[in-house]
């Protein structure tokens, strides 16, 4: 089922609050907004609507057969790629970026959010179909800007349609076909990257894909390899503009 509200607040605010207070929420509903007044990226970033966007919000309901809980962001995240290849037919340089982007070339097109209430994860979408918010600091995309035109109700009902099917795999325990299907969409291995570190700072090295739970792989100069738990890996350098 899909729920459409002309303005929210924040469609994950809003299914947060209805578990918040006992309601269900069954998987595979989603809440769409036409606009958000308050919408969040991850560390609480804003990141604005824009009309004709996709701006959505659905339950998962956790089990204790279930993988780990951290893997669905990157399940969503492989979810929005083969949605966006589906509904435009090919996206030249899309690719997933750990934990939750989508992006053309070094410009992001997409974000995930997931926040839990109990056993339940609510994972919210943002997907640039008609308008790239201006973030500074950060390069944005748009289908648009891409010469691409995508109905955000058509839209819609893809992504709905492959995340159910997604979910039923990962309940299934699926977790490592996932993976693999998440690797080969991913930034290549090999590329520089570098990552904010509360503990130690800035760390760069090269993206070395993920481990059996999702977490990150940098291999350091000295060719240590660093799990990267939390953060946002960003490009570096050339790698940036995907040469």
């Amino acid at each position: 089922m899909i729920e459409n509200i002309a303005d929210i607040p924040s469609t994950n605010g809003a299914l947060l609050a209805r578990l918040g207070r006992g309601e269900t929420v069954a998987e595979g509903h989603w809440l769409l907004a036409d606009r958000q007044s308050a919408g969040r990226g991850r560390a609480g970033r804003v990141w604005s609507d824009g009309y004709g966007n996709f701006m959505g919000s659905t339950v998962v309901q956790l089990h204790a057969s279930d993988p780990l809980p951290q893997t669905l962001a990157l399940v969503a995240g492989l979810v929005v790629h083969e949605s966006l290849i589906e509904a435009t037919g090919g996206i030249a340089g899309l690719m997933l970026k750990w934990p939750n982007d989508v992006l053309v070339g070094d410009a992001k097109l997409a974000g995930i959010l997931l926040e839990r209430q109990g056993e339940a994860v609510v994972v919210g979408i943002g997907i640039n179909l008609a308008h790239a918010p201006d973030v500074s600091g950060r390069n944005t995309a748009s289908l648009a800007s891409l010469g691409m035109t995508v109905s955000r109700d058509a839209f819609a009902a893809t992504l709905a349609t492959r995340f159910a099917d997604a979910l039923v795999r990962w309940h299934l325990g699926e977790w490592p076909v996932l993976r693999t299907q998440w690797l080969a969409r991913a930034l290549r291995t090999g590329t520089l990257v570098s990552v904010k570190d509360k503990d130690h700072g800035e760390i760069i090295g090269a993206f070395s894909g993920i481990d059996d739970d999702g977490v990150a792989l940098l291999r350091l100069a000295d060719g240590a390899v660093r799990a990267i738990h939390a953060g946002d890996i960003e490009m570096v350098g050339s790698h940036a503009s995907g040469s």
